[in-house]
Parts: structure tokens; sequence; C-alpha cells
């Protein structure tokens, strides 16, 4: 370990990052901590990657690259790996004290009452209270609501006996990450990153090795609690504008309306920002930085978050509406709904992603069990295994073959061409809901479909 790296020695932060010697530690290496710490490493930095998962730790180790939907870094992975640049371990206790900088990467969920759950942060923080010295500098990546690095984690690491003082035992600094999932490699290189720090001045080095690794702009705040709320504000502008889009696809339904050809002809309007309906919003990072917001109003006593609440009533309403979608197209032929064998095509919570956090498949199977529904699954990413306690086909034919209907749940690549042609051979009734704009409703009712799409005529 480089003793302190400060920001009045800049000069040695430059020689150890150009000789290679500085130590990078991450703790969290899932969806965006493992290609954050291949970065780093790929940079030249020696890089150790920390996570309590040991069957992602023996998988890193057997030498398999454990993120098969995130492109371009399995490259980055076998090179490292080569070079020897990158190791992982579940010992923090071994990591922390032989780095100079530490950054966290750790998951920041919800808990069964949609509140923030920051345990993770919390608890490796008070790990970092007995491990830290000689000013390392730790800097949390993690999406947290504004005010939380300031108060409940600076404290943790800190400890109640105050043993540790944060500017001298340790510097802290926020830098939270960008990346969209599916594209981290793109994002990284392209993103802009925000930097702030609980000594102001510590986040020049922060800049200067972020510029390093990623070479992208880097945005000073003037403090965390702005970084983060930076972060959310930019999350929740997409997640209100979904829910608006969600709004008026019902309504254009009703008006027989198609609500892609609306949207189509006002992006050409140069302050117009496309968003696109679907059956609600999932993920680790949108659903949860709402509540994180209306967690901090919580906590100041306030009730002004009005526009947030009203989308989150919208978006999760999307997955009722879907299946009163089906409901009618069932009704078009005389098929209740009750007894019918429903197959659903993606569970994922976005294309592309081997993920179902927080998925709006979820909720669209709760509903339909319900109502006593036989359910199949099929998504290319999660063949003959079990999601949401539902095994899940092996085949696309296996899976469509005597359904009464379809729900095109999520648009991976895979059902972007679908043949309506094997949908009508093969399905007892040819009813098909698609939540995503993915077929064209004339072809589909050219070929003989029962169709019914959110927000298409």
């Amino acid at each position: 370990m480089n003793k302190n790296i400060s920001p009045l020695n800049l000069e040695h932060l430059n020689e150890c990052i150009k000789n290679g010697s500085l130590r990078i530690c991450v703790v969290g290496i899932g969806r965006i901590g493992l290609p954050t710490a291949l970065s780093f490493a790929q940079s030249g930095l020696q890089t150790i990657g920390v996570d309590i998962n040991v069957e992602l730790i023996d998988t890193i180790n057997s030498g398999e690259y454990p993120l098969k939907d995130e492109p371009e870094f399995d490259k980055v992975f076998e090179d490292v790996i080569s070079q020897k640049k990158f190791s992982v371990t579940t010992d923090i206790t071994k990591a922390v004290p032989d780095c100079d900088v530490i950054l966290l990467s750790l998951p920041t969920p919800m808990d069964n009452q949609n509140i923030p759950d920051y345990s993770a942060l919390l608890s490796v923080g008070k790990s970092l209270n007995g491990l830290l010295s000689d000013g390392q500098l730790v800097i949390v990546e993690s999406t947290v609501e504004p005010g939380f690095i300031e108060n409940e984690f600076l404290d943790t690491i800190e400890g109640q006996e105050k043993n540790l003082k944060s500017g001298v035992d340790f510097h802290l600094a926020v830098c939270p990450e960008t990346a969209n999932p599916g594209e981290i490699m793109n994002d990284f290189k392209k993103l802009p990153r925000l930097v702030a720090s609980i000594d102001e001045k510590i986040s020049t080095v922060v800049s200067k090795l972020y510029t390093h690794v990623f070479n992208v702009e880097l945005i000073p705040m003037p403090n965390c609690k702005t970084a983060n709320a930076v972060k959310l504000t930019t999350n929740v502008f997409r997640y209100i504008n979904i829910a608006f889009i969600n709004e008026l696809a019902m309504l254009f339904e009703k008006l027989d309306i198609d609500t892609y050809t609306v949207i189509e002809a006002a992006k050409r309007k140069y302050n117009f920002q496309p968003h696109f309906p679907s059956s609600g919003v999932g993920g680790p990072c949108l659903p949860v930085n709402s509540y994180q917001l209306l967690n901090a109003e919580k906590k100041i006593g306030g009730d002004f978050l009005n526009i947030i609440r009203a989308a989150r009533n919208t978006n999760e309403y999307m997955s009722e509406h879907v299946v009163k979608l089906l409901r009618d197209a069932l009704n078009e032929i005389n098929v209740n709904l009750s007894g019918a064998t429903v197959t659903l095509l993606g569970v994922s919570y976005k294309p592309n992603v081997s993920d179902v956090q927080i998925a709006p498949s979820k909720e669209i199977i709760d509903i339909l069990q319900k109502s006593e529904v036989k359910i199949k699954i099929f998504d290319p990413y999660f063949k003959s295994t079990t999601v949401f306690s539902h095994k899940t086909e092996s085949n696309f034919d296996e899976a469509i073959s005597g359904a009464d209907a379809v729900i095109l749940v999520t648009a991976h690549d895979d059902f972007c061409n679908l043949d309506l042609s094997t949908l009508i051979r093969l399905m007892k009734n040819p009813v098909i809901i698609d939540c995503q704009g993915t077929i064209m409703p004339e072809k589909a009712k050219k070929a003989g479909l029962i169709f019914r799409g959110i927000g298409q005529r």
C-alpha cells in the first residue's frame, strides 16, 4: 500500500498510477462492480475484487467470465487474468489493508415495505472501521439517497467510539455509477461521472484516478448529497416519463390511436425525449430510485413528491393492464382466462439481459396464478431453469405449443422477428399480447392472430 494518497500529494499519486503500484479493492463484484474492477485492472492497476457470493468467486477463480450478457468485458477478463492484474476473494479483512483505494459497488435494494435497504453498505462500512488506516481512500459507487453518505455511512465507518476520523485515517468520496446493464462498456467509455467527497480537496484525487481509468469527463459536485441527488434525478426523470407514456398508451388504446406512431412524430421536435410504454419498470435502479427519494422526503417530514407517487401507481398498475388486455382478447374468442394456458415470452426486466430483479413479469405471473391460469415461460436467458417458482421451457416451440395465448413481455432480440405462422400452427388459440411494440398490429391481423398491444390500435 502507498501511504497517504492525499490531495496535497498529486505528484506521488501520478507516479503510483504511472508505475502501476497503486492497489485497488472493489467490494461487490456483481453486474456493475465486476466490469468496474476489470476496467481498473485493464488500466494497469493491481485490482482485487471482494464478494460474499462464494459461487461467483469460484467461477472467476476457475477462469470463467460470469456476465455472459455483458459484451466485450469477456476479452478484458481474459487479458487481466492472464496478466495477473486481477484476483478475487471472499475475505475483505485480507484485501482492504493492502489497498490504497477501496471502491464500494454494493446493492441498495428495497425491503418488503418499499424502504431502501442499505444493509450491505452499512455492513461493509462497519467492517472498514477495523481495517482502514494511513489515509486510504473509500469511494462509494452505489446509488443512495441524498444525505446517506454524510450521515449514516460516515458514522458507521468512524465507529461509535469515533476511533477513526475522516480526513485523517481515511478519505470518503462518491462517484455514482451511471452504466446501463447490457451496455456497460459503451457507457463506461462515454458517460461523464459525478465526483464529490467529504473533504472537498480529495475530489481532485478521485477525478485524476477515474480519468486515468475511464478517460471521461468528471463533473465536480459541491458535496456527496448533491452528487447522489443528480444520480437519482436522472433516473427518476426517466421513471416519471415512462409513467406518462404508459398513461397515454392506455388512453390511446381507447381512442384507436397507435402510441408508437405518436412518439415517432413527437420526437422530431427538438425538446421531446422519447420514452416507450411497457408492462412496468423493473431492474435494480429505476423502481428503487423513486423510493429512495420518497424515503428522503419521509425523513424530513415532507409531503411534496406527488408526481413521483403518481408515477409509481401508474407503472405498478401496468401488469394488471396487460392481464386486462389478455382477458379482453380471450373474450373475443369465448375463452375464459381461468383454466387457460398462457405462455410468457421473456421474463427479464429488460431486453437482452439475464436479470429478473423487480421484473414486471413476476407481477403478471402472480395475477395469472390467482386466476388459475396454466403458465408456461420461455426466455432465451433462462432455459430449463426455475424462475419465480416456475420451470422454464427449453425451446420456443414447446413453450407455445397448445397455448391459448402468448404474452410477449420482454423484447429480446430473439423475439424481434417472430414467425407468426408458427404461432398460428402451434398454438391452441391464436391470441398474442405485445407489451413492448415488437409486433406490427397489421401483420398480426393479416396472419390471423387475435392481437392486443400496450398503446397499440
